[in-house]
């Protein structure tokens, strides 16, 4: 009993638990702020080592490699599915042979709804209208896919396009390619029509340009050349219009501009002025604009820039305008021949719980 130890304060219990775990509120609160100090200070030794590090990058130059940030999709797994540069000749000798090698015919496509579809389901087929100017309405009715199908092939369509929604929102497409296939299902999100996307713009009947990004696999390549089907196939082709079908993580998200590229004026201006009209320097031009410099001299003003310090203006600029609609698609399955869930193959379909075993396991 004698050589017995001091029993421990309350603070040094406290200590080694967190201040959530404190029931006490006033030692809760001081070891609270012990944390909330701790982390400030890491927080600025990590800035402190950050700025270091990037001094030592410019004094070393372009000799210093580039950072890239760590994302889902840089750090993706390796499938054996990816297309690299030695299967890309026998990838494009099968592409020459597949249900979209041929253009004898202009795409056609028809655009249908599940039965009795809402109002709001309407104006995301006018959307659709406007971003496939060959695509054509037909009410669906009572009407079953495979009798919608056998309609459209002794009509001459190439597509048909069957739209599915949930609680007055779209939330399902499913694609099919007449006469032989194949047929695509995917889930719809994201919708957001043309009259409520910001300074959205009016459409053309011009076709647009088609751009297709990030189908890296096997599959990723054959959905995108199933969604680009939907458009005439024109190689080389330019126009004002343009519709991206972008993959990231498997999702496609879908998206339709119009652009036009301008002359930078504030930066090329000058050089504008001092040529004249056989491209020789005129003095006039000159005695214009170091007088237009005084000025400005004299005033103190600093010369406005519409670009960051360090950033050099480009010479040719472009302006994109949206013109809508604006949705995401992801696939679910993929399947031979015309729609038939009894009886048709699927070449691919999404089983989630074995497919999907990390968040870096991607497909397209």
């Amino acid at each position: 009993r004698g050589d017995r130890s001091p029993a421990p304060s309350p603070l040094s219990k406290a200590m080694g638990k967190r201040s959530g775990e404190i029931r006490n509120a006033a030692k809760r609160q001081e070891v609270y702020a012990r944390e909330k100090a701790a982390k400030a200070l890491s927080k600025r030794e990590r800035k402190r080592q950050r700025q270091k590090d990037l001094a030592r990058d410019e004094t070393i130059g372009d000799s210093a490699p580039p950072k890239r940030p760590r994302t889902l999709e840089s750090a993706r797994e390796a499938d054996a599915t990816f297309v690299t540069g030695e299967d890309l000749e026998e990838i494009l000798g099968d592409e020459r042979d597949d249900e979209f090698a041929s253009t004898e015919r202009p795409p056609k496509v028809l655009i249908t709804t599940r039965p009795r579809p809402s109002r709001e389901l309407f104006l995301f087929v006018a959307d659709l209208m406007t971003l496939m100017p060959q695509a054509s309405f037909y009410p669906r009715r009572e009407f079953s896919l495979k009798q919608i199908c056998s309609f459209a092939s002794t009509k001459s369509f190439s597509h048909v396009v069957v739209l599915g929604e949930k609680r007055k929102t779209c939330n399902s497409l499913l694609l099919s390619r007449l006469p032989r296939g194949p047929t695509a299902f995917f889930k719809v999100s994201n919708v957001q029509c043309t009259d409520v996307l910001r300074r959205s713009g009016r459409t053309t009947d011009a076709e647009p340009e088609i751009i297709l990004t990030n189908f890296r696999t096997r599959l990723g390549r054959r959905v995108g050349r199933f969604l680009g089907s939907l458009f005439s196939r024109q190689p080389q082709f330019r126009a004002r219009q343009a519709v991206t079908f972008h993959t990231q993580r498997d999702y496609i998200f879908v998206r339709h501009h119009r652009y036009i590229f301008e002359e930078n004026t504030k930066t090329f201006g000058r050089q504008q002025l001092l040529k004249g009209d056989d491209g020789a320097n005129s003095e006039a031009a000159k005695a214009s604009m170091d007088d237009d410099a005084e000025k400005k001299k004299k005033k103190k003003a600093p010369p406005h820039t519409s670009f960051p310090a360090g950033q050099k203006a480009e010479p040719v600029l472009a302006r994109l305008q949206e013109l809508g609609p604006r949705f995401t698609l992801r696939l679910r399955w993929l399947q031979e021949g015309t729609f038939d869930l009894e009886h048709g193959e699927f070449e691919w379909f999404h089983r989630r719980k074995e497919m999907d075993t990390t968040r870096r396991t991607f497909h397209l």
